[in-house]
């Protein structure tokens, strides 16, 4: 066991703000570039329960041009991640969503309702972090009118939308949720986008918190940042709706 676990499985992390429904993981092995395996998965739940967590709503990557998934086989190799944790005796509850990403599989998806989302039609989805979509806000629009409710992954990521920042307006008035990963707070991505991550937080755009675990490292900076004013200033500007999905 890595000892930054051993210390998170000794601590007690009652802490002010807390929330305790993570949002968007890739704990599902094997089928993304989260966990490889079943142990590593079975690690990364271990340190959310130790972090206080109640519950976990993991989002597998579906993506055609790398991780080709389906709402079948996600489901399949969610059950097994079930079952696991079962055998360990952890206390937690676990479901399954999916992180989609705006492609032409996606839309074929979106015509036949084969999406996978959480809570009340919430649907996790993500773009290119370099360019924008092609008819950006269209694309938005066919969601909603599918019935889905769009939820922008990590929005603080996307490297063109730091350089025509009213798009993050529209976006808002177009009624998208925004789910920020935590570690973005801490610097982990970049400085740039640590600057976005702030500002966001500022302008209360931010509905849902995340921890984007893929890996032991991810978990690290995670349980760190849980422990910094960070976690204070994103509840004090923002209404945060994570414990609504508990």
């Amino acid at each position: 066991m890595k000892s930054f676990l051993k210390k998170i499985l000794q601590k007690n992390h009652t802490r002010k703000n807390f929330y305790s429904v993570d949002l968007h993981s890739h704990l599902v092995a094997g089928i993304d570039d989260g966990a490889k395996t079943i142990e590593d998965a079975l690690f990364l739940v271990r340190g959310l329960v130790g972090l206080g967590f109640k519950k976990l709503i993991v989002t597998p990557h579906t993506m055609q041009h790398r991780f080709n998934n389906s709402s079948e086989n996600i489901l399949r190799e969610f059950r097994h991640l079930q079952a696991a944790v079962r055998a360990e005796g952890l206390d937690i509850k676990l479901e399954v969503a999916s992180e989609y990403y705006l492609d032409e599989q996606f839309f074929d998806l979106l015509e036949k309702r084969d999406l996978l989302t959480f809570g009340d039609f919430y649907l996790l989805f993500e773009h290119s972090v370099g360019m924008k979509p092609p008819d950006y806000e269209a694309l938005i629009f066919e969601i909603k009118v599918a019935g889905y409710k769009p939820v922008l992954a990590h929005p603080e990521r996307y490297l063109f939308l730091h350089k025509e920042f009213q798009t993050y307006e529209r976006l808002k008035e177009m009624g998208v949720y925004f789910q920020l990963n935590l570690n973005s707070l801490s610097g982990y991505y970049s400085k740039e986008v640590q600057k976005v991550a702030h500002k966001l937080v500022e302008n209360g755009w931010i509905d849902f918190v995340g921890s984007d675990m893929h890996h032991a490292k991810h978990l690290k900076y995670f349980s760190e940042n849980l422990h910094s004013k960070n976690i204070e200033k994103v509840f004090h500007y923002n209404k945060i709706l994570n414990q609504q999905l508990l």
